[in-house]
């Protein structure tokens, strides 16, 4: 069978599937309704009597064999006999230009409709058979089909669904629809209803599904899986040296790879993302901040492409070593457990599930683990614990950050020694990760868990009533950062000045295809005009704020006064900036001389970003051949990357059998200010189009930042923590935003004209 109209397809279908009835419907073309309208009313009278109909369209130019335009043109829905001609009129204006073989649908309309939506039967992004479920609570479908909501389930082709789940009767008419259409990909609309005695499952539409490229086959995709699924159960279990019956892996907790180098980043990112950060050094710090031992332990593992976090080893390093091993194991399975059980905070697990520092009301939040079965001696040996530590990292004298400070002083010099050396650039770039890690990301994750703890302590404040949320806003506004810095000078200095500062930055700190602004900078900044920023003076705190703070720090024992708590959040924020700021340099040098490298051999950055960053130092070690290493390198990362494309799994996974089906989670995003904004959304970037918009970016990194020297009206990213780095910076800004939507009101909200954002009241709305 092949598909015609919308409406000859229906009509074609009636009786083919068991157990799926197709609304009854009245069929007729243009032509016949500008000849005879009038007969074609009577005929409708006659036909639906006082029954709710719906008008369609189903226009030579939709889900036909050779296009789709779904979504095209014109429904009415909510129609009355007496009314169905100005409704039919209404469908056929929509066809501007009408074909001789246009034709309009009248239907009775599906009453006591359950839910609704539209399932495909492979991935439309990149032709994987996954089959997807979109659906809505009621009967109108163009929620789902217009991107204001619904909800999304995930099914690889060979995943057993159980007779008896929601969607077992949607994927056996999905299944038989494929077999009538000669296994083309395809999507259709349904509706299930139930009157009380009886459920149907109805047939709305069925379109050929549009993919460019080659489809996947069902057997790479259960290889694929198979091979990810039994690797999960052999690492999910128990492990000797880790607190924790049991691990989840997710792409947002701690080091958030999904916000820092995406979902499916290019190996060469992955590769330098945990050769700098969470191979080692992420677990060496935490150590040395007092935090359990997890050295050895690679905080990322990457599943066929797709990087993870294992959240077990997490939760673990989040744990202060003084604790009694017994406690320790106790409280790791109580995170994880929360985790599964509320997986929306899986982007903010040290201000939702974990305890990672002493925070003023920390007593408070201990209590709720009576519930959980933890005695008053747990809880308190938690707490003396927790408090501890933190007294050793905050100390105003004493801190461990101002440590970090000293090993960062060192990077500047002897980057610049390293890049002026004789060394072979294989050399240099060793050597640059080398000291990047040791004098760049070491006191990067140092002062970043330090900026982690001030920002707790500040919410702390908010949640005891000492500073109110405006209060909070105001001292995040008051902050000095690097990045804030940028912004000033793209005002203040000249073109070439602000370059050589600012010149090392690139969106996507990772990848190698991204230009530096120094490399492309009429593609950031329009240097004709300026977004000049209000400049906030510094915080301070009324008299009895003061008092009722260092009164509260005494009380719970903390080792510092209220300014110099202030202090201390206030530099440490700015000093996390700085760090990375800093680090970038090394990792951006590092990136031009794998460029150079590559030409020397006949690589070009195309082929580059599939490379491991591992073959490039094994010259370092013993003569190789540069050339082979390379490609071998490149080929298997191509591979890798092939693979990665057309896998999808969930942001958490928490069985190894979520690799197979999942629902995309709803995610709780972080709304930044007080403000509200109504605006035109702005996805590509294109700096001549980003003034008064609200700008929606997946992941966004201080390479980034060239966004706020425009007059941006707003932004919204799907992935981002409560205290990422744009969530930092829109706070400094007061700029509103949304950071952490999730991947699917992210795609939804993509799909929008226009949107309002009102932080006050966290809502994200669609305009038009």
């Amino acid at each position: 069978m092949r598909f015609g109209t919308k409406g000859g397809t229906l009509v074609d279908l009636r009786g083919k599937i068991d157990g799926v009835a197709v609304p009854d419907l009245e069929l007729f073309s243009v032509t016949d309704w500008k000849e005879s309208s009038e007969k074609i009313c009577k005929k409708l009278r006659e036909r639906f009597s006082d029954r709710t109909l719906i008008v369609r369209s189903s226009s030579f130019h939709e889900d036909a064999g050779h296009c789709s335009n779904a979504g095209a043109f014109l429904s009415v829905s909510n129609v009355q006999v007496k009314n169905v001609k100005n409704a039919i009129n209404r469908v056929i204006g929509s066809y501007k230009t009408p074909h001789p073989k246009d034709e309009v649908i009248v239907q009775h309309m599906v009453s006591d409709v359950e839910y609704s939506g539209v399932v495909f039967s492979h991935d439309p992004n990149n032709g994987s058979p996954y089959r997807i479920v979109n659906w809505s609570s009621g009967d109108d479908t163009s929620i789902v089909t217009s991107g204001k909501g619904g909800h999304v389930f995930y099914a690889a082709a060979e995943k057993q669904i159980r007779e008896g789940s929601q969607f077992y009767s949607v994927f056996l008419m999905l299944e038989k629809l494929m077999e009538i259409f000669d296994k083309r990909p395809l999507d259709c609309e349904f509706a299930v209803s139930n009157d009380g005695k009886t459920r149907t499952l109805w047939l709305l539409q069925a379109r050929p599904l549009v993919i460019t490229g080659e489809l996947e086959s069902n057997e790479n995709q259960t290889s694929s899986l198979t091979s990810i699924a039994s690797w999960l159960k052999q690492s999910m279990g128990p492990h000797p040296f880790l607190l924790g019956k049991r691990t989840i892996y997710g792409v947002m907790p701690d080091w958030n790879p999904a916000e820092i180098i995406g979902l499916r980043p290019y190996p060469l990112a992955l590769s330098l993302y945990r050769e700098l950060v969470t191979d080692s050094i992420w677990a060496y710090q935490r150590h040395n901040y007092g935090y359990r031992n997890l050295r050895s332990f690679p905080l990322i593992t990457s599943l066929h492409g797709l990087p993870y976090v294992d959240v077990r080893l997490s939760f673990n390093s989040f744990i202060p070593s003084s604790l009694d091993v017994s406690i320790a194991e106790k409280l790791a399975n109580h995170y994880l457990d929360k985790l599964k059980d509320q997986p929306y905070l899986h982007d903010k697990i040290e201000f939702e599930i974990v305890f990672s520092c002493f925070s003023l009301d920390l007593p408070r939040k201990l209590e709720k683990l009576k519930d959980a079965g933890f005695s008053r001696r747990e809880r308190d040996q938690i707490s003396t614990s927790l408090l501890e530590l933190t007294n050793r990292i905050i100390d105003s004298d004493t801190g461990l950050w101002k440590l970090d400070i000293k090993k960062l002083g060192k990077l500047e010099h002897r980057r610049e020694k390293i890049l002026s050396s004789k060394m072979r650039p294989l050399e240099k770039i060793y050597w640059l990760i080398e000291d990047g890690k040791r004098y760049g990301t070491l006191p990067f994750a140092g002062l970043a868990r330090a900026a982690f703890i001030a920002v707790q302590l500040i919410k702390s404040c908010v949640a005891l009533g000492i500073l109110s949320e405006n209060d909070e806003e105001k001292f995040i506004s008051s902050l000095s950062t690097v990045n804030k810095q940028l912004t000033i000078d793209k005002n203040k200095l000249s073109k070439d000045a602000f370059l050589k500062k600012y010149g090392h930055l690139r969106p996507g700190t990772y990848d190698i295809l991204s230009a530096r602004y120094d490399e492309a900078p009429e593609l950031y900044f329009d240097w004709t005009s300026g977004n000049q920023i209000q400049i906030t003076n510094e915080f301070s705190l009324s008299e009895r704020q003061v008092s009722l703070l260092n009164q509260q720090l005494s009380d719970n024992g903390l080792c510092v006064n209220a300014k110099q708590l202030l202090k201390f959040c206030k530099e440490v924020i700015e000093l996390r900036e700085f760090a990375k700021f800093e680090f970038t340099k090394n990792l951006s040098a590092v990136l031009q001389l794998i460029e150079l490298v590559g030409q020397e051999y006949g690589f070009e950055k195309q082929d580059l970003k599939y490379s491991d960053i591992k073959c490039f130092y094994k010259s370092k070690f013993q003569p190789t051949d540069v050339f082979f290493e390379l490609q071998n390198s490149i080929e298997e990362g191509k591979r890798v990357h092939s693979n990665a494309l057309q896998v999808s799994l969930p942001s958490l996974i928490t069985e190894p059998d979520d690799v197979w089906s999942f629902h995309l989670p709803e995610s709780v995003p972080n709304y930044v200010t007080q403000k509200k904004v109504s605006a035109e959304i702005c996805i590509d970037q294109a700096k001549d189009k980003l003034e008064g918009r609200v700008v929606l970016i997946p992941n966004a990194d201080p390479g980034f930042d060239w966004l706020f020297s425009h007059k941006i009206a707003g932004l919204i990213t799907a992935w981002g923590g409560v205290n990422s780095h744009m969530a930092i910076r829109a706070g400094e800004l007061g700029l509103p935003a949304v950071v952490g939507v999730g991947e699917k009101t992210f795609t939804e909200l993509a799909r929008a004209a226009s949107i309002s954002i009102d932080c006050a009241t966290k809502s994200v709305n669609v305009l038009r």
